[in-house]
């Protein structure tokens, strides 16, 4: 069976040359990871858009992007200040722009629990913002990222998340004359990105704790890296049509052996599960799965028009999921172990 690091998610390749590229949230960890994907490659995007709140962030990843690049390829890049929450901000950044990647959003669940009317704002209203200035724009694609936590919600965020993808593939009905497509991918935890409990941990590691705080030691996730991530939202710019979502097959792994992995010797201490967390994760419930197809590396939802068709999906072998199928990451056939987490932070260090 292939190994996790060796899985790139990046077939069918995306071809960036002589497009214009917009990323709203740019400055995130995936918008960094994106970025640098993009210019890396024989022939860059003609213009690569990074649109966010923070100045100072933007002025960063200048700085860096700059000292990565030579002058020509840096040349490429456009930073935007501005907000999904300001339609009128959005279209201005998007005038002449093919393809967007809506990565904007407020994450943090505790946070969003503690401030609903600003999660909404930016995760539901933005999302309306993003579709609304494509369609003005005349925007040829949008993919949208989402969450695991968005199906079956018991979150704010999950359920704001869930909104957001619902806005992204209705928005296939309003397209009309343009011929905007909208699609959504949807996929777990991202290894090493801000926010994740591995950084999290290991800064707790360096600061010399004597246990690490396990919310429940049985709760699992799904986990995907950067790199993963990155190449699986391209390759479904490749074969999206408009309406999918798009969820990769990456392995679980239990909370308590990821945090054993990370440090053998240190015991674990419950503290219990935050306001809003699910022991297990899902994915694709057994409702969805009535519209989900497989290929050999992802599950697609289709939408529930009768008019759309999976055709284009058939070249890549695309073929229905059992009756009552659930993609959880407690039944999981795929898990990830303490070797290949190891190496996958060795391989970031």
């Amino acid at each position: 069976m292939m190994s996790f690091l060796d899985r790139k998610f990046d077939r069918p390749e995306f071809d960036a040359s002589g497009q214009s590229i917009l990323v709203t949230g740019g400055t995130g960890s995936f918008g960094r990871a994106f970025v640098r994907s993009l210019l890396s490659r024989p022939i860059p995007p003609r213009r690569l858009v990074v649109i966010s709140r923070d100045e100072q962030k933007q002025e960063s990843m200048a700085r860096e992007l700059r000292n990565e690049f030579s002058d020509e390829i840096f040349a490429r890049m456009r930073f935007f200040v501005g907000d999904v929450r300001d339609q009128g901000r959005l279209e201005l950044a998007m005038r002449d722009i093919q393809i967007v990647v809506h990565a904007a959003a407020l994450k943090i669940v505790p946070i969003a629990e503690y401030n609903p009317f600003e999660c909404i704002l930016t995760n539901v209203h933005g999302a309306e913002n993003v579709v609304k200035a494509a369609l003005r724009t005349g925007v040829e694609k949008v993919i949208a990222l989402s969450t695991d936590k968005a199906a079956n919600p018991i979150n704010l965020y999950g359920a704001s998340k869930l909104a957001a993808d619902k806005i992204m593939v209705a928005a296939n009905n309003l397209s009309g004359d343009t011929g905007t497509s909208f699609a959504v991918v949807r996929y777990g935890n991202v290894i090493g990105s801000r926010g994740s409990v591995v950084p999290l941990f290991q800064d707790m590691i360096r600061r010399g704790v004597t246990e690490l705080p396990i919310t429940d030691p049985r709760m699992t996730r799904f986990w995907i890296t950067l790199e993963q991530g990155v190449g699986f939202v391209l390759s479904s710019l490749s074969i999206m049509r408009g309406g999918e979502i798009f969820i990769p097959k990456i392995p679980s792994m239990n909370i308590a052996d990821l945090a054993t992995s990370l440090a053998p010797k240190l015991p674990h201490k419950t503290v219990g599960i935050r306001p809003g967390e699910k022991l297990h994760e899902i994915m694709i419930t057994e409702d969805d799965a009535r519209m989900t197809v497989e290929l050999d590396d992802r599950y697609v939802i289709c939408p529930a028009q009768t008019e759309w068709t999976q055709t284009h999906l058939r070249p890549f072998g695309a073929r229905p999921v059992a009756e009552g199928f659930r993609y959880s990451s407690d039944s999981n056939a795929d898990w990830l172990d303490a070797s290949s987490l190891t190496n996958i932070i060795s391989d970031k260090d």
